[in-house]
């Protein structure tokens, strides 16, 4: 068995994590055309690179299937439960810079936090006679934020399209999203509460905790490690 590296299989993603192996002597390439997933690794003898979706990743690497893996914070707290249990992180990449947050109508002016939202959502729950709606792809972290935050009264809406759109269809009155420059939030007339991010999240390295590895896995393993260092 060689050891397997998942890598994002497109984009800005992909590029860069192909750069950032690059200038550490390891260069990873595509095998044929960009249908195929699968890849060459220069620079290092026995390791295989697979190449997959980020949101693929986690799964792959908690399932031991690969030994390491490139993708985003939010990608692995959202997706693996006992996360910790599972991968640990090796490297921070230094791009793919993204924050999860939670944002409301501009409109709401009274409200600029997660207190204000607690408020605001009984006071809905009380008129309209139903939960006040918050539209997002990320439901283990945003439960766990407005657990802590201390907002009881909302429902948790599915959004695997444009979530920054659901306020203005009328299919949710709050969101929660990954944002990197906000622009598309301000282009929805929708605003960040200032309590802060539920989640900063980059690219990262990580390490499978259940790959199983040979003796000349983990050789493998560590001459990659002290490869990646530099």
């Amino acid at each position: 068995m060689t050891v397997r590296l998942g890598v994002p299989s497109k984009g800005r993603l992909m590029e860069k994590t192909f750069d950032w192996f690059a200038a550490r002597g390891v260069t990873l390439s595509r095998s044929g055309s960009d249908r195929e997933y699968a890849g060459m690794v220069e620079g290092i003898e026995g390791v295989s690179l697979v190449l997959l979706s980020a949101g693929e990743i986690p799964r792959e690497l908690a399932a031991g299937r690969i030994h390491f893996g490139v993708t985003g914070t939010d990608l692995i707290q959202e997706k693996l439960p006992l996360w910790e249990h599972q991968v640990a992180p090796v490297r921070e990449l230094g791009f793919g810079f993204a924050d999860l947050v939670l944002a409301v109508p501009k409109a709401w002016v009274d409200v600029d936090t997660l207190d204000d939202l607690d408020a605001v959502a009984a006071a809905f729950r009380e008129r309209h006679g139903m939960r006040l709606r918050i539209a997002t792809k990320y439901h283990r972290l945003v439960r766990e934020h407005l657990r802590h935050g201390g907002v009881a009264d909302y429902a948790l809406v599915d959004s695997q399209g444009a979530t920054e759109g659901t306020v203005a269809n009328e299919t949710a009155e709050a969101i929660a999203d990954i944002t990197s420059s906000g622009e598309t939030l301000r282009a929805n007339h929708l605003k960040i509460l200032s309590d802060g991010p539920v989640l900063r999240s980059q690219a990262t390295l990580w390490r499978s905790r259940t790959a199983n590895a040979s003796d000349t896995d983990r050789r493998v393993i560590a001459g990659l490690l002290e490869k990646l260092e530099t």
